[in-house]
C-alpha cells in the first residue's frame, strides 16, 4: 500500500493519500474523531501482515477429502437387503465425523441394473430400490447441513436400451432417429450372413454392435448391449445431456463425476481398429484409436465446465467436474485444460497411478516415480487427485495387503491436492471373492460393515444383495470406534490434519532415503513444517532426514499409524528416525521464530498508533 502525507491549504489540515481512499483530519481541534479510523487501519495492517497467506486461499475442492459411496452397499433403511438414499442420510453424522468434505454417489438413477446403475433409463428420477426424488433432495439438504458437498456420478457416453430415447429411436420416431449410433451392417461374402459394420469390440467382450429387429440396423454399445452409445455429433443430444446437468444443479448438487468420458465420440467413418496387444477375444486385442480419446470429447467437457462456472457465479459456489478416463497421460491432462490453457475442463481428472503402481513389493523409488509421473505432466496451477480405490478396483487390503492400508491412507491424505477414499477403506475392508454374483467387481462392492449384529448393521434382513464378508464380526466400525488405536481413528486424525495451512498451501518437496523409505515435506512460511515418512520395506529401517532443509534437530510425531513404534507427541532426532516394516508417520517441525516475529510486528504497529495519537 502506498501512502503519503501532504501539506494542504492550511497548516492544520493534512491529507493521507493511499490506494483506497483519502482521509482529511484537523490537528488543531484534536484527533478524537479519527482515532477509531487509525486504530482500524493499524489492525488491518496487522491482519494483512499476520495472515498474508489468506490471499492465496484455495478453493474447497483443491484440498478436500472425497468419499465415494456405492448406494446399494452403504446402508439399507427399509430391510430389503439393498442400500438406499435414506440409509445414506441416516449415516450423515458418521460421514461428518470422518472429517470428509465431499461425497460422490455411484449412479442412483432409474435403471434396469444390467450394470447396476451405469445403464440409465431415466436421468431425471431415482431408482425405486434407492428411494424417490424427494429422498434425494433430503439427502442433499442433510449433507449440506453437515457441511458436506454432494456429487453425482454422471454417465454421458450411453443410456440404457430401455431409456425412452432409445425405444423411440429403435421404433422409428424421426425426432430420436439420430440420438444413437445406428448402421445397417454388411453381408459376409462367403456365408451370406449379416455382420456388424466393423470389428469394434465391447469393453466387456464380444462385438460392440447389436442388431435390433425393430429398426433393422445395428446399434453401437462400447459396454454391454444394454448400454447404447449416445450420438454426440447430434447437437440435440448434447443439449439434452446439458439440460440434465442443469436439472441436478438446480436440485443443489455440488458437481459431477463424468464416467467413461473418453468413449463419447467415435470415428465417423467407422474404420476397423488395428491389432492391439491382448489375446484374441479380449478388449485389448485391438488398439482403440477410433473409439477412444477423440479430440471432440474435450470440447464437450470444456462447455460443461463453463455451465458449472456460470451456475456457480449465480449462486456464489464452486461446482466441480471430475473425469474418469483410462487414457494416456497426455490425453488425460487435456481434461484439465486445452493445449493453449485458455479453456478449462475438469477440476480434477481421476488419477489412478497409485492403484496401478502401489504394489505389495513396491519400493520408495517406484513410489516417487509414480507421484512424479502425475505431478510433472499436470498443467500449472491445477490440482492433483489421489485415488486408492473405487467400485471398479480391488480394495487396498486385498490388492496390496492389510499391512499397507494405514500407510496408503497416510500417503493420500498428506500429498498435495485432493484425496478420494472408497467406502470401507477407512476400516480396511477386504474384497470377498465368494460374493461374486453378477460380475467380477462384486467382491469389492459388498455391504458396509458397521457392527457385529445381523448383516453387520447394514440391514435388518439376513439376506443382502451381495453376501457380507465373513470377517465383519471382527472388522467393523463399532469395534474400531471402541479400540484405543484403529485404522478408522487413523483416518480421522489424517482428515483433521489436512486442514493445516502447511498441507493446504505448503510447498511440496519429496525424495527417497535409500531404496526403501519415501519422505516428503510440506513447508509454508510462518507455519510448522510437516514431514511424511513411509517405510516401504518388510523390515525395520532407520534413516537420516537431515537432507530436508530448514528442519530442526528435534521434531515431534504428529501422527503415527496404529501399529507404529511411535505415538503422537513423541520427540525424536531427525537424524535417527526408526520405522517398523510398512510403517508411516507424520512429523511436525515447529516454525522457529515465527510467533515472535508476528508479535514484534504487532507491538511496533501499536506503538506507532500510540505515537500518532
Amino acid at each position: 500500500m502506498r501512502a503519503s502525507i501532504t501539506n494542504l491549504t492550511a497548516p492544520s489540515i493534512y491529507q493521507c493519500q493511499c490506494n483506497y481512499r483519502t482521509v482529511r483530519y484537523d490537528t488543531k481541534h484534536g484527533m478524537k474523531f479519527y482515532r477509531p479510523l487509525l486504530v482500524t487501519f493499524a489492525l488491518v495492517v496487522v491482519l494483512l501482515c499476520g495472515f498474508s497467506q489468506a490471499a492465496d486461499d484455495k478453493d474447497w475442492y483443491q484440498h478436500a477429502t472425497f468419499y465415494q459411496i456405492y448406494p446399494r452397499s452403504f446402508q439399507d433403511s427399509n430391510g430389503d437387503g439393498i442400500g438406499d438414499l435414506k440409509g445414506i442420510t441416516s449415516r450423515m453424522e458418521y460421514l461428518a465425523g470422518l472429517g470428509i468434505d465431499a461425497t460422490w454417489l455411484s449412479p442412483p438413477f432409474v435403471s434396469p441394473l444390467a450394470d447396476f446403475g451405469y445403464d440409465v433409463a431415466d436421468f431425471y428420477d431415482i431408482q425405486p430400490e434407492y428411494g424417490t426424488l424427494a429422498d434425494m433432495e433430503e439427502l442433499i439438504a442433510e449433507a449440506h447441513r453437515h457441511g458436506i458437498k454432494l456429487m453425482l456420478d454422471f454417465i454421458p457416453n450411453h443410456s440404457s436400451d430401455e431409456h425412452d430415447w432409445f425405444v423411440q429411436s429403435a421404433t422409428g420416431n424421426a425426432k430420436y432417429r439420430d440420438y444413437y449410433i445406428w448402421r445397417p451392417g454388411k453381408v459376409n461374402s462367403v456365408t451370406g450372413e449379416l455382420e456388424p459394420p466393423n470389428n469394434w469390440i465391447s469393453v466387456f467382450g464380444g462385438p460392440a454392435w447389436t442388431y435390433d429387429t425393430r429398426r433393422g440396423e445395428f446399434y453401437l454399445h462400447q459396454f454391454t448391449k444394454k448400454q447404447a452409445d449416445l450420438n454426440y455429433r447430434n447437437p440435440t443430444v448434447v443439449q439434452e445431456m446439458t439440460d440434465m446437468l442443469t436439472f441436478w444443479l438446480e436440485k443443489g448438487v455440488d458437481g459431477f463425476r463424468l464416467d467413461a468420458i473418453n468413449h463419447m465420440f467415435e470415428d465417423p467413418q467407422l474404420r476397423d481398429e488395428p491389432p492391439g496387444w491382448g489375446p484374441p477375444g479380449s478388449y485389448d486385442e485391438l488398439d482403440h484409436i477410433y473409439t477412444k480419446d477423440n479430440p471432440d470429447t474435450y470440447g464437450v467437457v470444456y462447455n460443461w465446465r463453463e455451465l458449472c462456472e456460470d451456475y456457480g457465479r449465480r449462486f456464489n459456489k464452486t461446482i466441480i467436474i471430475m473425469t474418469e478416463a483410462y487414457a494416456s497421460i497426455e490425453n488425460t491432462m487435456l481434461y484439465y485444460e486445452d493445449a493453449t490453457g485458455t479453456r478449462q475442463g475438469a477440476h480434477m481428472p481421476f488419477n489412478f497411478q497409485l492403484i496401478y503402481d502401489f504394489k505389495n513389493d513396491q519400493n520408495a523409488i517406484g513410489l516417487k516415480q509414480s507421484i512424479d509421473f502425475w505431478m510433472n505432466h499436470m498443467p500449472a496451477r491445477h490440482t492433483p487427485s489421489w485415488v486408492a480405490g473405487s467400485h471398479d478396483h480391488s480394495r487396498v487390503a486385498s490388492r496390496v495387503g492389510l499391512v499397507h492400508v494405514d500407510q496408503v491412507l497416510t500417503l493420500v491424505h498428506t500429498l498435495p491436492g485432493t484425496s478420494i477414499t472408497y467406502y470401507g477403506e477407512e476400516i480396511g475392508m477386504f474384497d470377498f471373492k465368494e460374493a461374486e454374483t453378477y460380475d467380477n467387481r462384486d467382491p469389492n462392492r459388498t455391504p458396509m460393515q458397521w457392527d457385529n449384529t445381523i448383516s453387520a448393521g447394514f440391514s435388518t434382513n439376513r439376506t443382502t444383495w451381495l453376501r457380507l464378508h465373513p470377517d465383519y464380526p471382527t472388522r467393523n466400525v463399532m469395534l474400531q470406534e471402541a479400540a484405543e488405536k484403529s485404522t478408522l481413528k487413523h483416518f480421522r486424525t489424517l482428515t483433521a490434519l489436512r486442514r493445516h495451512p502447511s498441507l493446504v498451501h505448503g510447498e511440496f518437496v519429496h525424495r527417497t532415503v535409500g531404496a526403501d523409505v519415501y519422505a516428503f515435506s510440506r513447508e509454508l512460511h510462518g507455519e510448522d513444517t510437516l514431514v511424511t515418512v513411509l517405510n516401504m520395506a518388510a523390515s525395520n529401517r532407520t534413516v537420516d532426514l537431515g537432507d530436508f532443509v530448514n528442519l530442526p534437530h528435534r521434531v515431534k510425531v504428529e501422527i503415527a499409524q496404529p501399529d507404529s513404534n511411535y505415538k503422537a507427541g513423541d520427540e525424536i532426532d531427525i537424524h535417527t528416525v526408526t520405522l517398523l516394516k510398512h510403517d508411516s508417520v507424520v512429523l511436525r517441525a515447529i516454525a522457529s521464530g515465527s510467533t515472535g516475529i508476528k508479535l514484534s510486528m504487532i507491538v511496533m504497529l501499536l506503538a506507532a498508533v500510540k505515537h500518532l495519537l
